[in-house]
């Protein structure tokens, strides 16, 4: 779990700066190679990928491992693991999460970063229903914790 730090301007121009770098990510992997930035698409297609698409996409993988390092040695307050799941959750989450994102045809990077760049009327259409439901869940957490 992330613990979020107050908001200050600090936090803020280092939530701009992230946003712009995600932003620019994907319009490099656009213009470049003429592929959506969606991880769970990359993800997906990284095994059944030729090997001649393989390659981009390990690159990607490892550039955004590499970035929460060097985050965490950069800036350790920012990131917190203040416990850990059970296997078993993690990998029944994981698989819900890999189910959802096929269901959907994508994950919020690729419908709400790319998709609503690209004025993609589903991907409006997922980025309201993730931002929707993870709203219905954080309150309903909330009321039941009586935060």
């Amino acid at each position: 779990m992330i613990l979020s730090p107050a908001f200050t301007p600090q936090v803020a121009a280092i939530a701009a700066l992230g946003g712009g770098l995600i932003g620019l990510s994907a319009a490099l992997l656009l213009c470049g190679q003429g592929r959506i930035l969606g991880v769970s698409g990359i993800v997906g297609r990284l095994f059944s990928a030729s090997s001649k698409d393989t390659d981009w996409r390990v690159v990607f993988l490892v550039g955004v491992g590499v970035g929460a390092i060097v985050l965490g040695l950069v800036s350790p307050d920012r990131v917190a693991v203040v416990g850990w799941a059970p296997l078993g959750q993690l990998a029944v989450a994981g698989l819900l999460v890999g189910y959802g994102t096929q269901l959907g045809n994508g994950c919020t990077s690729g419908h709400g970063v790319c998709g609503l760049a690209r004025r993609s009327p589903r991907s409006l259409a997922a980025t309201l229903t993730f931002m929707g439901t993870a709203a219905a869940v954080v309150f309903t957490l909330n009321q039941l914790k009586g935060a």
